[in-house]
């Protein structure tokens, strides 16, 4: 009796290819599973014919091969084959590179790939023991079965400089999505991208969660998929702002144009998710279970919400408050980078900045090095005077990708959630930039109404 070929035919043909699809676009991943590797495990010819041009250029130029370098291969290099297997091979080349991404499961394919691999090298590595086994001593063949266990395992050390030359100039891609505010988009390139983190600092009362809703309806209205977590208001309460920001119908009247809203928002391409916990009975980790349990839905979030981080439960709790605050924004950034989508967050300022015309960063409440894992930015700063004009000042704090220290005078009504941001200030065109000494100055001149202890600060 034979014993039955190892191959992947039992895996079907859309997971070889992409498999085959990982092994060129993920350099890492290559040289791991090449250990293991059979090219004889893939059912189809012109698979293994991709995979071996890949493995032969790479064993002779010690580098990862680059895209033109496959292009050119595959139109010189497959004499040998028949022309159907030609065709067939450079029509799946073809189909790999039309798309910059990696197969949705990747991760599924990757492991499973590499149990599959890794356990027939450790099933030869056994039968050759046994057949050593009277023989030879036990440390030769403990050798034997420990390098099989060793093939395989994970060994990407990181960036190689040399090998990974190519991977530094394939174009980056943010795909930012707008704020909705185009003088704001103007100094952060579009908006906040892939794996970023926002920041809202406002004094309570402020329009921190205002701010929150009106980002989400941007990233809806672009056909988007929004996550929302609320650890304060009902999730309600929140899909009614959502509805008022939308529309522009007042809080107060929604109810009474429930169909003519329905008419407005049912035909939007986007897609919101709003997730209600008890303040202080969520941390991030539960935030991450709850986002695993979406993907098994197939619903994978464009944009995260988390309104807001201050009102989140670390994992582990520390004995200082600032200290678990700051381990909770960089549990943030994590998933915002985990998922692969820009996450927006709020936090409160402390008491210097009720009064204050312009909220620094100095005025965040509890923990200052929360802002360091931030890529951008902005406060929210409204006196009584402006609750009672519908006006206020948005500050850029922080901008990775462009200027900040720029002041946005603002219109907010909270009865519909509308938020406008005007020129700055000065009327200095968006891309200045001034020292933090200068601006301070600036500041301390141009608003008389600070209290002595924001004037001393800011």
């Amino acid at each position: 009796m034979h014993a039955q070929k190892a191959d992947f035919s039992k895996f079907g043909k859309t997971f070889q290819e992409k498999l085959c699809e990982l092994m060129l676009k993920d350099r890492p991943f290559c040289d791991q599973i090449m250990e293991v590797l059979d090219i004889d495990f893939l059912e189809l010819r012109h698979l293994r014919v991709f995979v071996r041009k890949v493995v032969e250029y790479k064993s002779k130029y010690k580098i990862h091969p680059s895209r033109d370098a496959m292009v050119s291969i595959l139109r010189a290099e497959l004499d040998e084959e028949d022309g159907a297997t030609q065709k067939t091979t450079r029509d799946f080349f073809v189909r790999v590179m039309s798309s910059d991404e990696n197969p949705e499961d990747e991760e599924y394919i990757k492991h499973t790939a590499l149990d599959f691999c890794r356990k027939q090298k450790l099933k030869e590595a056994m039968i050759k023991s046994a057949r050593l086994i009277q023989n030879a001593s036990f440390d030769e063949i403990s050798s034997i079965v420990n390098d099989a266990l060793k093939l395989g395992a994970d060994n990407n050390f990181g960036y190689d400089y040399i090998e990974d030359f190519e991977e530094r100039f394939k174009v980056k891609t943010r795909d930012p999505i707008s704020t909705g505010w185009p003088h704001v988009d103007e100094i952060c390139r579009g908006g906040l991208g892939k794996s970023e983190l926002g920041v809202v600092i406002a004094p309570t009362g402020s329009g921190k969660s205002m701010a929150l809703v009106h980002l989400g309806v941007q990233a809806l209205l672009q056909g988007r998929t929004v996550v929302h977590y609320t650890l304060e208001l009902a999730s309600t309460t929140i899909a009614v702002r959502y509805d008022s920001c939308i529309t522009h119908i007042p809080l107060s009247e929604t109810t009474k144009f429930k169909e003519d809203i329905y008419e407005r928002i049912k035909d939007i391409k986007g897609k919101l998710i709003i997730k209600e916990y008890p303040t202080k009975s969520a941390s991030p980790k539960t935030i991450r279970n709850h986002l695993e349990k979406l993907h098994q839905r197939n619903i994978k979030p464009s944009m995260i919400i988390v309104d807001y981080g201050d009102l989140l439960k670390p994992a582990v709790i520390l004995k200082e408050r600032r200290h678990d605050l700051e381990t909770i924004y960089e549990d943030l950034r994590a998933i915002a980078q985990e998922h692969g989508c820009p996450l927006w967050t709020a936090s409160q300022t402390n008491r210097s900045g009720l009064n204050a015309e312009v909220v620094t960063m100095e005025a965040i409440s509890e923990a200052f090095n929360k802002c360091f894992v931030a890529d951008f930015i902005f406060t929210i700063s409204r006196t009584i005077d402006d609750k009672r004009t519908d006006t206020g000042r948005l500050f850029v704090a922080k901008n990775r990708n462009g200027p900040d220290g720029i002041v946005y005078p603002i219109t907010m009504r909270t009865s519909n959630v509308h938020i406008e941001v005007h020129r700055p200030l000065d009327e200095a065109p968006a891309t200045t930039r001034i020292s933090a000494k200068d601006y301070k100055e600036e500041l301390a001149q141009k608003y008389k109404k600070y209290t002595k202890k924001g004037a001393q600060n800011g």
